[in-house]
């Protein structure tokens, strides 16, 4: 992976995620990588970091073997067809990772010259701990490894199927706003209770994160770890019950299927 070089064409919000969770780890060095933006400027931040930067599309990727797609559902064509005749079978792996988009969609564009990846990030890649979700089109199994692991450097990564992709955006790439806005939620009933802001976002953040932990290190369903904290006639019961008395747990199962339906459309 070290002499691996990569590409982020596009780098708005996901891609910067996906850099910066690049550079913090240091397992590509920086010199390796390139980021692109039609507004270089954007990327001022980055200067001094190593990457090099451009606003030329081709560019980058005749310097990459690597490509990730990171740009608009809206304007994905119109990158792809100018990359198109500059794209090599052996050396590239192209990787999209703009939602809504299918792999024959992008082989459509370019045609079947370099293997094509979907992933499905989330912003959290910009601290080492996104979940991504993969698919591919029938991709050699080494060209699949270097794929996986350049999204493990970022989070986690499992394969999935490629119909589930639009699922997986809505939980995992949408879901980390929903977990953000709950945070959020419990920030706010801290302060009402008695806490300054600081504190009760202190208090909330690694109650989120030992919850999260709680779960991935003993593979117990939810419901098995919140018996243990609601004792019967107990203030924990009784908030329980009063957020699902106020559509807690299916407001937020709607808001995971309107976004579904978007994304659908």
């Amino acid at each position: 992976m070290i002499n691996t070089r990569v590409a982020i064409i596009g780098c708005g919000n996901i891609g910067i995620s996906i850099l910066q969770g690049l550079l913090k780890q240091q397992t590509i060095p920086s010199k390796n990588i390139t980021a692109t933006r039609r507004n270089i400027e954007e990327l001022a931040s980055l200067k001094g970091s190593g990457v090099k930067l451009t606003s030329d599309n081709i560019a980058a990727i005749k310097e990459s073997d690597l490509i990730i797609i990171a740009v608009k559902p809206y304007n994905i064509v119109n990158v792809l067809e100018e990359l198109k005749d500059h794209l090599n079978t052996g050396k590239h792996l192209l990787v999209s990772v703009t939602a809504g988009v299918t792999i024959n969609k992008i082989q459509e564009v370019i045609g079947t010259k370099v293997p094509v990846f979907r992933a499905m990030p989330n912003i959290s890649a910009s601290v080492g701990t996104s979940v991504t979700c993969l698919c591919h089109n029938g991709a050699k199994s080494e060209e699949i490894e270097l794929v996986k692991h350049l999204f493990d450097i970022v989070g986690t990564t499992m394969t999935i199927d490629e119909d589930l992709m639009e699922s997986a955006t809505v939980l995992g790439a949408c879901g980390i706003a929903y977990v953000l806005r709950f945070i959020r939620a419990m920030i706010q009933g801290g302060i009402q209770i008695g806490f300054d802001a600081a504190t009760a976002g202190a208090i909330v953040n690694q109650t989120v994160k030992g919850a999260a932990e709680l779960l991935i290190e003993r593979h117990q369903h939810p419901e098995f770890e919140i018996d243990k904290v609601t004792t019967p006639k107990g203030c924990t019961i009784v908030g329980l019950n009063e957020m699902e008395h106020n559509g807690f747990s299916s407001s937020l199962i709607k808001g995971l299927v309107a976004s579904f339906e978007k994304i659908e459309k």
